[in-house]
């Protein structure tokens, strides 16, 4: 038995330092996402499907976004969980309560300075290079992305295609609710969805940040869909 002293082994350093980067690429990612959110409430040109539909919920029910997407992501976590009989996640649960209460802290910023185009424009690019790195971090992926890699890995639609598809679902449930719907939500259905994967593969091959989230050819496993461990 190594004495209690013996330093550590090099192979028990490299998985701490790997764990300890993907918690970093993850809270990163959390907030540039937030941060994009947050401008495309501020542009007032209609947000992102998700907060459509917690804007939506908010206008019939008290709380805050943070709630909000909370009972968003069990919703989603549910039927992930159902589909792929697994038990519940938590990590994609604690995404969107920390994005949602993030953007409700942001919101309280003094963004007036900030015409409405520019912010759509840096809303895009930070929802995009954010959800990157969540996703990339395999650690609390955004709950509706696992029903999204669920349609990727299991019936191989395009990751694309299957994001579009979700994000339809929630921006149709929260324009019916009220949720403002504009020009900023077919911005992100377009721009946003269609930069993901240029981002991953930016990260991948300049940053050469490994892609934990959505591997290349790579079955289903508790890390590809965002268990921590």
């Amino acid at each position: 038995m190594p004495h209690p002293s013996a330093p550590t082994r090099p192979d028990a350093d490299s998985t701490h330092r790997s764990r300890f980067a993907r918690y970093a690429i993850y809270l990163v990612g959390c907030v540039v996402f937030a941060a994009g959110a947050t401008l495309f409430i501020h542009a007032g040109m209609g947000v992102d499907p998700l907060d459509v539909l917690s804007l939506g919920l908010l206008e019939h029910l008290p709380g805050t976004i943070g709630l909000a997407q909370a009972a968003i992501a069990a919703v989603c976590i549910l039927l992930w969980s159902v589909w792929n009989r697994r038990r519940p996640v938590v990590m994609p649960f604690v995404t969107f309560l920390l994005c949602g209460s993030l953007i409700d802290l942001m919101r309280l910023a003094d963004l007036g300075w900030l015409a409405s185009v520019p912010a759509l424009v840096a809303a895009i690019l930070l929802c995009a290079y954010g959800s990157a790195l969540i996703i990339m971090s395999g650690t609390g992926i955004r709950a509706m992305d696992l029903l999204v890699i669920s349609l990727n890995q299991r019936l191989h639609v395009p990751f694309w295609l299957a994001k579009v598809g979700i994000e339809a679902v929630l921006l149709t449930a929260g324009w019916l609710l009220g949720g403002p719907v504009g020009v900023g939500t077919l911005a992100f259905l377009v721009c946003v969805d269609g930069l993901i994967q240029p981002f991953m593969a930016f990260n991948a091959r300049v940053l050469r940040l490994t892609n934990h989230g959505l591997p290349t050819r790579a079955p289903v496993r508790p890390l590809a869909i965002g268990v921590a461990r």
